[in-house]
């Protein structure tokens, strides 16, 4: 069977958290199967233990945080979405403050930590959701949709009054080459004006032009401008595949969202969850690994999944 994963060693990343500015170090730890992935605070009189998970979902304005006994790790978005393009189901995350560090604002260095610290086969089955009937959210402009596909696929699109973004899409079947090829390295973003206004609040302590694209009125203020033309796109497929791993499990399906933010994938996480009727579980064999290599069908997540269309 598609086995689940882990790291084969402990690697530790250091930086500054974006709001704030704290230096902040995050160590990866192998774990067990069917562990799941859990963060510890360990900066507490007694170390919190926080699961990843859409029940300790506690605040989806600015990132995604989870938290538990009141304890909260925040922007855990772009590390997750590294964990999720290598297929990783199972680690310990000690974190010794309140977010993870941003790095250069992409999943890029995560990227990099993952690989040096080299992923592990456990001897447990992994469990893929498989959506089987459409799920939606509207609210306003902004949308979020998921229909049955045998990979797993993200189509995004978004339209900003603002010359330098205006109107991008994207779309991309992910697995690990196309994730660090296509999306890792798109950075977060923001404009002049509301990274002025979170500092004011206290807030975006630590964001500066080596972690976020910055956009004034003139256009992008990043000296080295953009790492792909349509950076602003890509970054937001990053934050969703970050989002979307708070399943617990692998995703079969194709998420199709218009002007979505970690608020919608949020809810869209919670709809799936709530839905059982809509998707179930699978698990794939190394016998249909190769039948639908020898089909010539593309290989989409980690281990699997495949479509023709």
């Amino acid at each position: 069977m598609i086995l689940q994963r882990t790291i084969k060693k402990a690697t530790t990343i250091s930086g500054i958290g974006l709001h704030s500015g704290q230096r902040i170090n995050l160590r990866m730890r192998p774990a067990i199967a069917n562990t799941g992935i859990i963060f510890h605070r360990t900066d507490q009189k007694q170390t919190v233990d926080i699961k990843v998970c859409p029940e300790n979902v506690v605040d989806t304005r600015m990132a995604t945080v989870i938290g538990h006994q009141g304890v909260t790790v925040s922007t855990i978005e772009h590390f997750m979405s590294a964990l999720a393009a290598f297929g990783i189901d199972n680690l310990h995350i000690d974190i010794d403050g309140p977010e993870v560090p941003i790095l250069d604002g992409s999943a890029a260095y995560f990227i990099r930590e993952i690989q040096r610290a080299e992923v592990k086969k456990l001897t447990r089955n992994r469990k893929f959701i498989s959506i089987q009937k459409p799920l939606e959210i509207i609210e306003g402009e902004k949308r979020i949709r998921i229909i049955p596909s045998r990979f797993f696929r993200i189509s995004f699109d978004i339209a900003f009054d603002h010359p330098t973004i205006a109107v991008q899409k994207y779309s991309v079947k992910l697995s690990p080459e196309s994730f660090c090829k296509e999306i890792a390295s798109a950075r977060t973003f923001g404009f002049l004006h509301e990274v002025e206004q979170l500092k004011s609040m206290g807030l975006a302590r630590g964001g500066s032009l080596e972690n976020a694209v910055v956009i004034d009125k003139n256009g992008v203020m990043n000296p080295e401008g953009l790492r792909y033309p349509d950076e602003f796109v890509r970054h937001k497929i990053l934050d969703a595949v970050g989002d979307f791993s708070l399943l617990g499990v692998s995703l079969l399906g194709h998420i199709k969202a218009y002007k979505s933010g970690h608020d919608l994938n949020a809810k869209m996480v919670q709809k799936i969850k709530d839905n059982p009727s809509h998707w179930t579980y699978v698990e794939f064999s190394e016998q249909a690994l190769r039948e639908a290599q020898r089909k010539e069908v593309e290989l989409i997540t980690p281990d699997l999944a495949w479509d023709k269309a």
